[in-house]
């Protein structure tokens, strides 16, 4: 499988999804502002959003992919006892499902009130609106859960871009409730926000399901039973949750803390950021995740060591690559991208000020977040989630510390600085453990090209620094003047990085060419 292509196939329908859900947010900060109403719905949201990247982007897939990929390739490719192992995680997931989402509904005024500490001088009623839209939005737990179980089965027989066309329908399906049942009354939009979420779960489950047919898979449930193959996925599947998601579970404790101790409309600066922050994210990370985990495994598996450490090595330059210029850019441009993408509406300057701060905090870390992406697969590929997990608790810890000792000085930067610089923890403590492990190291291309990549992309930042300020005056006019002045930025800055990398010798020319040419063995 060649890394670029596959990544590419990824990125292309994820570029597609962040796009739309950029469409969204500007939709929704339209229509719905920085206030009591967007604060409420992004709570409700936050769970539903946890277990996607829990699930759907991390632990079930950390332990599922692995474990079902082997299966396949001591089959030589026959994938009867892989899908014989899916039914039983079927039959069991089910249940489980469907119990945890019956105490969410229940338990929803407790799980509202830590995860926005209760908020900060809010009346019982809008308490009470906050929680009506949790139980309105928590069955999407239900639903990715199984989503995610599905798109597992197409990632591990390479059928990647079914389950990454997924979040379209997410995006798809609140873009549509913004545009069609918007209100005066921003509570009522806010509502419908969390009805829509509800239904694109449903949609995506649809879809997945259509495609495994299609693919030749039809699960069928049965009843449960823990067989040994069922208890280790079981096993693997809670200290992964905390290895894949401690991002997001540093994001959930800032935007409590932010709801319970920060001013009105906090918890929607720090979404909006975040939301910025995870476009390259999930273009990236996501993607690299995605691709790396089956691959290494299945090298892993035919005991090609070697071609594993290579392309553990080709995924982190490939980050880099990448991800050093979107820090930059969103570090030194996020006021005039904030303000062209949301700056209209309920949305004010104040907003875009407040929001293009949180924005750079959380982005110093962005690198930190994808080369966890890269680094978990050489952990999660040998069936070894528990390390990952500890790092995780460590990285939540330090996260909680700083948050409490930031979010009082720093007020909405506080709480995004606190996590970005928990995640550079957890990247400083993965690398040592595999490095000690001898499951990775940077090979004589990564080491040579890393320092050159960090200076082609402050160079960029430099000449982005000088074109910001003439390019902020035309990000508040017109929809086609600031969509305008937004091409023309990122395209100077695209050209800039590239001049600048194969100035440095960072990429070369001949390089890209192999790179796109090879296929290496899965």
């Amino acid at each position: 499988m060649n890394l670029v292509r596959a990544l590419g196939s990824i990125g292309g329908l994820t570029l597609a999804s962040r796009v739309l859900g950029l469409v969204r947010d500007s939709l929704f900060a339209r229509f719905v502002g920085a206030s009591f109403a967007s604060d409420a719905f992004l709570i409700a949201f936050r769970l539903p959003n946890l277990f996607r990247a829990l699930f759907a982007e991390g632990a079930f897939s950390a332990a599922f992919v692995p474990m079902f990929s082997k299966k396949v390739g001591e089959a030589d490719g026959d994938t009867r006892a892989a899908l014989a192992f899916a039914d039983e995680s079927l039959s069991v997931l089910l249940p489980v499902l469907i119990g945890f989402t019956a105490i969410m509904e229940i338990a929803a005024w407790p799980v509202v009130w830590a995860l926005s500490g209760g908020f900060n001088d809010v009346t019982p009623d809008q308490f009470a609106f906050a929680v009506e839209l949790s139980r309105i939005t928590f069955p999407y737990l239900l639903l990715i859960s199984l989503v995610s179980l599905l798109g597992g089965i197409l990632n591990s027989l390479h059928r990647f871009w079914v389950n990454a066309a997924a979040p379209i329908l997410l995006n798809l399906t609140l873009i549509i409730a913004l545009l069609g049942f918007h209100h005066s009354d921003v509570l009522v939009t806010a509502r419908n926000q969390a009805i829509a979420v509800t239904v694109a779960g449903a949609a995506q489950l649809v879809w997945l399901i259509l495609a495994c047919r299609s693919a030749g898979v039809r699960l069928r449930i049965q009843m449960p039973r823990l067989s040994p193959d069922v208890r280790k996925l079981m096993s693997l599947i809670a200290p992964a949750a905390a290895g894949a998601g401690a991002v997001q579970i540093n994001l959930v404790i800032s935007t409590a803390l932010a709801a319970s101790l920060l001013a009105e409309g906090s918890v929607s600066y720090i979404y909006y950021a975040d939301r910025l922050n995870q476009l390259p994210l999930g273009l990236i990370g996501i993607g690299l995740g995605t691709v790396l985990l089956p691959t290494i495994a299945r090298q892993l598996g035919a005991g090609k060591d070697d071609e594993a450490m290579a392309t553990q090595n080709r995924g982190a330059e490939l980050a880099l690559f990448l991800t050093l210029p979107a820090t930059a850019a969103l570090v030194i441009c996020g006021g005039p991208i904030i303000a062209a993408l949301f700056q209209h509406g309920a949305f004010t300057r104040s907003d875009t000020i407040h929001t293009a701060q949180a924005l750079a905090a959380f982005s110093v870390g962005l690198p930190a977040y994808i080369l966890v992406k890269v680094l978990t697969p050489g952990f999660y590929a040998r069936s070894d989630t528990k390390t990952p997990m500890r790092f995780a608790t460590i990285s939540i810890a330090v996260n909680l510390l700083l948050n409490l000792a930031l979010i009082v000085p720093l007020q909405h930067m506080g709480p995004p600085l606190a996590t970005a610089i928990a995640s550079w923890v957890n990247v400083g403590l993965l690398y040592r453990a595999l490095r000690r492990r001898g499951h990775f190291h940077p090979d004589a291309q990564l080491s040579r090209r890393a320092w050159r990549l960090v200076g082609a992309a402050l160079a960029m930042g430099a000449v982005m620094f000088f074109l910001n300020d003439r390019f902020a005056p035309y990000t508040t006019g017109s929809w086609t003047v600031r969509t305008l002045a937004m091409l023309a930025l990122v395209g100077a800055g695209c050209v800039v990085y590239a001049v600048a990398c194969l100035g440095t010798g960072a990429v070369r020319i001949g390089d890209l060419r192999a790179l796109l040419r090879r296929r290496p063995a899965a």
